[in-house]
């Protein structure tokens, strides 16, 4: 796969490893289930994915975290931690050959993963912590950093800025949605354009733009069956990647219950992703 090596700022060619480029041409799949709940979902999710992915020639990046920080409710389950999610993710990448991607929230868990991981993800309520940005830029990794609900591409773009300021030009903008009243999301697709302006990578969180949060009681609720039209609209637009949480029974999920795709839904949503590029 081709790319110009002035697409993006600095000196970054795109690469996320050797086999794995980002270009709008042919966006990088960043897909798994949302939490590592246990090793053989984990790996089964993976499997399937790489396996969908080769057969349509599209580029997949593994992605799951290890420790849900951000949840609404009190009582709800964080995941494996870090130590056992970084071996699990350590194993994953090894076996099956696939890039890596996890969040982190706090300097020492960006530390710990970057020498694990190829993209250090800082989620959206962390976009703005300066420390947080600081220890993964030091890292050397692809850093993504998604859109804050309430943030402006504007704003991103100054997030970005600050990161080369630290000496990482690696960097991928997320859109994943903003507030629209309580409890609610949409997606202004206008961002997909805006935060582009610099010529970072844009990626578009599929599955996390369709949530409703906080609305079911408790949790999270969601919209999934607005995935698939808004991924075919922002692969329509132009984006880097398609960043989307998949699960063999999101009913039974420990987190992201109503937006994780089936296995099954992911298949068609890849297939039509090819279609419309190729």
């Amino acid at each position: 796969m081709s790319l110009n090596k002035n697409l993006f700022p600095g000196n970054w060619d795109g690469n996320i490893t050797h086999e794995i480029r980002l270009s709008r041409k042919k966006p990088v799949i960043m897909a798994g289930p949302c939490m590592f709940e246990n090793r053989e979902i984990g790996f089964q999710v993976g499997s399937f994915l790489k396996k969908k992915c080769e057969q349509l020639n599209l580029p997949f990046v593994f992605k799951s975290s290890y420790d849900k920080a951000n949840r609404t409710s009190a009582n709800s389950v964080r995941g494996p931690g870090v130590k056992q999610g970084l071996e699990w993710l350590k194993e994953l990448r090894q076996e099956l050959n696939v890039p890596i991607l996890t969040d982190v929230h706090s300097t020492e868990q960006a530390l710990e993963a970057g020498n694990i991981v190829d993209i250090i993800q800082i989620p959206a309520f962390l976009c703005k912590q300066r420390e947080l940005l600081v220890a993964a830029a030091s890292t050397g990794k692809v850093v993504q950093i998604k859109k804050g609900q309430w943030a402006t591409p504007e704003e991103m773009l100054e997030i970005a800025r600050f990161l080369e300021k630290c000496g990482n030009s690696k960097i991928t903008l997320v859109e994943r949605g903003s507030c629209f009243g309580y409890n609610n999301l949409v997606v202004d697709f206008r961002n997909l354009v805006e935060m582009h302006k610099d010529g970072h990578a844009v990626i578009f969180d599929a599955t996390h733009s369709v949530q409703l949060p906080g609305a079911g009681c408790g949790k999270s609720s969601g919209l999934r069956h607005m995935v698939h039209p808004l991924v075919r609209a922002a692969v329509a637009v132009g984006v880097d990647g398609i960043f989307m949480e998949v699960h063999p029974n999101p009913e039974k999920a420990l987190s992201d219950a109503d937006t994780q795709l089936h296995m099954q839904t992911a298949e068609i949503i890849l297939e039509d992703i090819a279609q419309i590029l190729f």
